[in-house]
């Protein structure tokens, strides 16, 4: 059997694509604790549905390494997954805490990283 591998323009297209949509998005969940948190799953989950709503596309696939803290200004980096295995980094930061609602822009990196292979 014969595999072919798309193009290295095609893998980053939809890459690019994507980090077009992703550019000035915004998105806010209540957590419900004293000291505002979210948790890196949420945090991943919250940022594909997102995505996925302006895109009117399927949940993609979002990993966050760690919890982020509602404290205005802080940062973390998420990892987008593309369906032809590129990735995108996509940087969240907070932009206004009110209780433990958490209000963050998520802005993805301008150039992905072709699928391993």
């Amino acid at each position: 059997m014969i595999k072919t591998r798309p193009s290295a323009a095609k893998c980053g297209l939809s890459a690019v694509a994507t980090a077009a949509l992703l550019a000035g998005c915004s998105a806010s969940v209540s957590v419900g604790e004293t000291t505002p948190k979210m948790s890196k799953e949420k945090l991943a989950d919250t940022v594909a549905e997102r995505l996925a709503a302006k895109m009117n596309q399927p949940k993609p696939d979002m990993a966050c390494p760690e919890d982020l803290e509602g404290k205005k200004g802080t940062t973390t980096r998420c990892t987008l997954t593309a369906s032809d295995g590129s990735t995108l980094g996509v940087t969240v930061t907070v932009t206004s805490v009110d209780g433990d609602n958490i209000k963050f822009d998520i802005q993805a990196d301008d150039t992905p990283t072709p699928a391993a292979g």
